[in-house]
Formats: structure tokens, sequence, C-alpha cells
């Protein structure tokens, strides 16, 4: 089946997403081996970590689009928020405490908070409404490919240079700064943002009833949706090594890209809400299978199936999203969206931390498969009611 065209910004911006991923997954499955054992930090001191860096690009997320739909300054936003990304890597290479590791997290989520929702903007200003998902889907494909090479690259880094995980963190600089250069040269912003706006708007009156529904589903979902750190540790916990957690890791990658475009193509010919339910089922068989895992290949198992959900869902819960915000307000929306799941990673990965610390290595993923299983609820009602009779 031959694919229908995509504007330019699309494929720029995903290749942006790729440089980006490059740099970050580089990094981001070594961290938390980093924390607990080069620097010693306890597992609450990582869900800690993991779950403010997150909160904190949440907050910024609305700010961001907010500001974007205000002042027109879409690929202005996407500059400052990767270039701050790319700066976070120093601080990490030269930490010596966990709350060093803190701040660098902190500020490559600042960054991530700064362009996220401009970026999800341009896309969906560039692209007819019908084409959404698959817009969407060829840009996680190509932002998750490099979630993809970003882990073979540590592996391979980590294969001559046995722990030198500081090597690693220095070296993620070069696709960063690449990720830059693209948008610098590259990204034209399809039409200017209407200028009507005088003054902020943050209150959510207005707004769809479908949105605000979906919105309050994804936020229940993000409560049990604790950082994928947890899935690593867990990988450490039945045995395996750093070097087999980095290769499970790309595998997962894999598998979200090989699903992303398939997901947006059936999202855009059977519905966006039903690939939305399809993911809460699969997040919650996937969390409850490395619930029950105590081997090595069980863990790959649920990781498998965790990339499938992450690659029939995420790109089109972000066109289901584009369809439902309005022209003047597309970023607040995705910013909306972006702090909503956000700021559901404190709390969760703090009861991660917490339930793993006291009640033991399954607890955090029965219960992210719980509040999977309530979302799906939540969902399905939300639609029903705004059905009507």
């Amino acid at each position: 089946m031959k694919l229908p065209s995509l504007p330019r910004n699309v494929w720029v911006a995903g290749w942006v997403s790729f440089c980006m991923d490059v740099s970050s997954e580089m990094v981001y499955p070594l961290v938390p081996l980093f924390l607990s054992s080069t620097l010693g930090a306890s597992k609450s001191a990582i869900g800690l970590i993991e779950g403010l860096a997150e909160a904190t690009a949440s907050l910024l997320k609305l700010f961001s689009g907010v500001l974007a739909d205000r002042l027109g300054k879409n690929k202005l936003l996407m500059e400052l928020g990767y270039g701050i990304s790319t700066a976070s890597r120093p601080i990490l290479a030269l930490a010596t405490a966990w709350g060093v590791v803190l701040a660098s997290r902190l500020t490559d989520r600042i960054g991530k908070g700064i362009r996220t929702a401009p970026r999800d903007a341009i896309i969906a200003a560039s692209t007819r409404s019908e084409h959404l998902g698959l817009a969407f889907g060829v840009h996680r494909a190509m932002d998750t490919a490099g979630a993809v090479v970003g882990p073979a690259v540590a592996l391979a880094i980590l294969a001559f240079w046995a722990g030198d995980y500081r090597l690693v963190f220095w070296l993620s600089m070069i696709p960063g700064a690449l990720a830059v250069a693209l948008i610098v040269w590259f990204i034209h912003e399809d039409r200017p943002t209407p200028a009507a706006q005088t003054s902020a708007r943050w209150v959510l009156r207005g707004w769809d009833a479908r949105f605000l529904g979906f919105l309050g589903a994804v936020g229940l979902f993000s409560l049990g949706n604790s950082s994928n750190a947890f899935l690593i540790l867990k990988a450490q916990h039945v045995g395996a090594e750093p070097a087999l957690i980095s290769g499970v890791y790309l595998a997962f990658n894999l598998v979200y890209v090989l699903t992303s475009i398939p997901g947006g193509l059936l999202a855009d010919r059977f519905g966006r809400p039903a690939m939305i339910l399809t993911g809460f089922g699969l997040f919650g068989i996937s969390y409850a299978g490395v619930a029950l895992a105590v081997s090595v290949w069980q863990i790959i198992a649920g990781f498998l199936l965790y990339g499938c959900y992450m690659g029939l869902t995420d790109g089109v819960q972000r066109a289901y999203l584009a369809e439902l915000a309005p022209p003047d307000r597309k970023a607040t929306g995705f910013g909306l969206y972006h702090m909503v799941v956000g700021l559901g990673i404190l709390p969760a990965s703090l009861m991660a931390g917490v339930l793993w610390d006291y009640v033991g290595p399954a607890a955090p993923f029965w219960f992210g498969a719980l509040l999977a299983l309530l979302a799906a609820l939540v969902f399905v009602a939300s639609l029903r009611w705004n059905a009507g009779p």
C-alpha cells in the first residue's frame, strides 16, 4: 500500500528527534545503573530523581505551549529546548553524587519541556487532518529509531570500555548538537500562529468535552506508568548484565519503531479511541508480565510487549489530541496533554520506589497494571457520555 505524502516539516522534525533520541538513549538506560552501582543511590532516590525530572518537564510543556500559541515562535522554542538538553550531558558526565545527576536530569527535562509542545504543534499544523495518525506515527517511528541506535552505540562503547559510563555520557553530546543544527537549517514554520491572543489562556473552559475526558483517563493511567528506570532495575534484579540490559532496551525500541507507522495507519482507518484502548490493555498485560518475571527471557518478553504498546498508541494519542484541539490553541493542547502525562510521573515514580523498597520488586508493576485497567474504564465512560443518549 502506498503511503500518503507528508510535509517536509514532519520529516525534518523526525530527523531532529532521531538525533536527540540517539543522544538521550545512549544515556537513559545507564543512568539508574550509574546511580545504583557507581554512586550508591537507593531505589527511592532513583524514583525521586526521575519523578522530579519528569514533573519539571511537564509543567514547562504547558507554559511552552501557551507561549508558542501566543507568540507564534514554535521554531525558536524548539531550538532553545533541544539546545538545553544537549547542554545537560557534561553535568551528568562530571557527576560525583546523585544530587548532581538530579541537576543534569532536571536540565535535560527543562529542555524537553520547552521543545515538545511547539514541535508537535508544527507537525499538526503542517498535516491534513485525515493523515494525522500517519504523521505522528512516522514521527514517533523516527524518534524511536534513535532510541534503537542510541543503546546500540552505548553497547558498543561498553563492549570496549566496560563500565565506563562517563565516556558514553560525553559522546552523547555529538548527536544532540546535530539535532539543534537540523532545526536551525531546515525547520520552517508551516504558517504563523494566529495573533489574536493578547494574553495567555490557561483555563480549561471552552475545550471539547472529549478532550477533557481523554485528559482525565490519561492522567489516571500516568499515575501507574512509572519511569522506565524501574523496568531496567527489574531486569537487573533477575540477573541481566548491564550490556544485556542495553540490548534488551534496544529490542524494546526496535519493536516500538516497527509498530508506530502501522499503529498510525490503523488509527486513521478504524478510529483513534479504539487504538488508545488497545494500548491501555497491552500496557496492563506487559506490566503484569514484568511483575511475574523471574528470569531474563520473561523480562525480555515483557519489554517487547511494552514496545508494542508504545508503538501502537504513542503517536495515536497525539493525533487524537490534534483532532480535538482548536487551531489557535493547538500548542496549548499539546502542552496540557504532556503536562498531565508528566505530572503523573512524579507520584508514580515515588510510589514505585517506595513499593519496591518496602513491598517488593513486583509491586510497582501490579500497581501500574491496575491503574491501566481503571484508565481504560474511565476513557470508555467518557466516550459514552460524550456520545449522549
